[in-house]
């Protein structure tokens, strides 16, 4: 790729080894809106502590992070800890709140969305409720991979299926690392801006729900989640929250 979208402006708080972009809704909607060709084959994570306390341990994953366009602070505890450093217009901003306030740019702007990842049943539901919310959204295509390493060739399909379509966003869900692992491998192969949404799809499917709108301002989605999922999360949570507070808070990395 020849250019890449400029992000001199944004100020970057280094959080474990993470460099978290000092955005909030707002600034990061004008930005896409005013880089949207340039993002085109590049890439965006959605930080959190999860991720952060990941990348820290793991130095391959670490360049994954950083190597994305911007790392944008989806958890709570990040921004709070940035605006603490002196990152005062750092706010917590989720992949699904994004991702949602782009689908309704959309017809303003005639995007083009290819969406990646999960279960023909879940990506179903969740495009016969946002075709309901947002009339005329324009979808490019689906792929639903399958729970296996792709071939070579297969891969090469993909890409191609999704370069045809002529994406502007390639939303992936594939939940964390494998989704950034997945956008950093394809980066300047995939034509489209690549955002990472995790849970996003099971969110707008209904096979989860949201915490309320208290929790989220309290930096306690993360309990909500844990109650939905106690089996899965506990442990991810329980490492990762006690690492990210001695780390980043107490030690100040």
């Amino acid at each position: 790729m020849d250019h890449r979208a400029d992000t001199s402006g944004i100020r970057k708080c280094n959080i474990l080894g993470v460099d978290i972009a000092e955005v909030n809704m707002e600034s990061l909607l004008h930005f896409t809106i005013d880089h949207i060709k340039d993002l085109s084959g590049d890439y965006m994570c959605v930080s959190n502590v999860h991720t952060t306390v990941m990348a820290y341990e793991d130095e391959s994953y670490r360049k994954v992070q950083n190597g994305a366009v911007l790392a944008i602070p989806d958890g709570g505890p990040l921004s709070s800890v940035g605006r603490k450093r002196g990152y005062e217009n750092m706010e917590r901003t989720t992949g699904p709140s994004y991702m949602e306030a782009i689908l309704k740019l959309s017809s303003q702007y005639g995007w083009n969305h290819f969406f990646y990842g999960s279960t023909s049943e879940t990506t179903d539901r969740m495009i016969e409720k946002m075709r309901m919310i947002y009339p005329g959204l324009r979808i490019a295509g689906v792929y639903n991979p399958p729970f296996r390493p792709l071939t070579e060739e297969e891969d090469k399909e993909v890409i191609d299926m999704i370069n045809d379509s002529e994406p502007d966003f390639v939303w992936v869900g594939l939940g964390a690392p494998k989704q950034e692992i997945w956008m950093a491998d394809h980066q300047n192969k995939v034509h489209g801006f690549m955002v990472g949404v995790g849970a996003a799809f099971d969110y707008f499917a209904g096979n989860i729900s949201r915490a309320p709108k208290w929790m989220q301002d309290h930096n306690l989605e993360w309990m909500y989640r844990l109650m939905q999922d106690p089996k899965r999360l506990f442990y991810r949570y329980f490492h990762t929250n006690t690492s990210f507070i001695w780390n980043a808070v107490i030690r100040g990395k």
